[in-house]
């Protein structure tokens, strides 16, 4: 009998080892792999790593399909051509002209719908930007944020100029080229918010509450995404999440409601609602290791959460189509 239950959980083991394997981010030494034909950069470097390409360079023939998952980098492209944009829970369809932030936090794939596909694709690493700006604070690499654009030809145009520009100084010798490409990098990012304001987009004020929710908010999107079922949610109520910032509940719950007009419980459940989607659309994991994993006592307490806000069971979610 023991050797049965050894035998058993090892199996388990190894099925939940591979889950974790196919759920980590893509690093940046996996993407050049991919385009063998472009040199592998020094990765090492203090700065930050960043590059730019144009997308018919990195697929000259046919444009090939980004598959689904976190990449360890951020990454901003302007693509023409039909397409579609899976991001999160979401799906966008690009008919012509499209802009796509993406960061580490948020899965996503891109899928071309037809043959002819160009624009420019730049990459970049957290650090590129230490020390110049807060590149986490704009909408459009925030968790609900919008982080997809459709273009008009002008629009279109306009930030054309600014990815040439982009490139045409990542192949300069000037000594402060990265600072120049930084400035290009915001002026993109800008730009963006500027075709379509973010109704997520507010005026940071530098109070007590505001630190406190932007910490509070940052330990809740730091727990995903979830790598395996044997390490799921640490953190899952406001009670908890305050004894982990040495506050009161109460204090928490307060500072919260004040800058985001919600409160704590529905942050938190907000975002496991949107984990959970994420996990039954884009994962081969059993609904009771998704419950189990985002905390829940077992599957019929996940399928009355899950109902009680979509109006849906979880599997019958999981059979719809995008």
């Amino acid at each position: 009998m023991g050797k049965i239950i050894s035998f058993v959980t090892v199996k388990y083991l190894l099925k939940r080892l591979m889950l974790l394997k196919m759920t980590k981010p893509e690093t940046l030494e996996e993407y050049y792999a991919k385009y063998n034909f472009i040199k592998t950069p020094d990765l090492s470097r203090e700065e930050g790593h960043f590059n730019v390409f144009k997308i018919e360079v990195l697929s000259p023939e046919y444009a090939n399909t980004i598959t689904y998952g976190r990449k360890d980098y951020f990454k901003i492209c302007l693509v023409t051509g039909k397409s579609k944009i899976h991001y999160a829970d979401k799906s966008f369809e690009i008919l012509q002209n499209g802009l796509l932030f993406a960061n580490p936090l948020i899965p996503y794939s891109w899928e071309p719908l037809e043959k002819k596909q160009e624009g420019f694709s730049c990459i970049f690493t957290e650090s590129f930007f230490n020390e110049f700006g807060h590149l986490k604070k704009y909408p459009v690499f925030q968790p609900d944020g919008y982080p997809v654009f459709e273009l008009e030809e002008s629009e279109k145009n306009t930030l054309t100029k600014i990815f040439t520009e982009i490139m045409s100084e990542k192949n300069s010798d000037f000594e402060f080229k990265d600072d120049v490409i930084r400035n290009n990098i915001l002026q993109l990012i800008h730009s963006a918010l500027k075709m379509r304001p973010s109704p997520h987009l507010m005026v940071e004020k530098n109070t007590a509450a505001n630190r406190i929710t932007t910490l509070f908010l940052e330990l809740l999107e730091n727990q995903f995404p979830i790598r395996n079922t044997l390490n799921g949610l640490r953190l899952r109520t406001a009670s908890e999440f305050a004894a982990q910032m040495a506050l009161h509940v109460n204090h928490l719950n307060k500072s919260v409601k004040e800058v985001t007009q919600k409160t704590t419980s529905d942050l938190i459940s907000d975002r496991i609602l949107r984990e959970a989607k994420i996990m039954l659309k884009h994962s081969s994991w059993a609904i009771s290791d998704i419950a189990y994993s985002l905390g829940f006592e077992g599957p019929s307490h996940f399928s009355t959460f899950f109902k009680k806000r979509l109006r849906i069971s979880p599997s019958q979610f999981r059979g719809t189509k995008e």
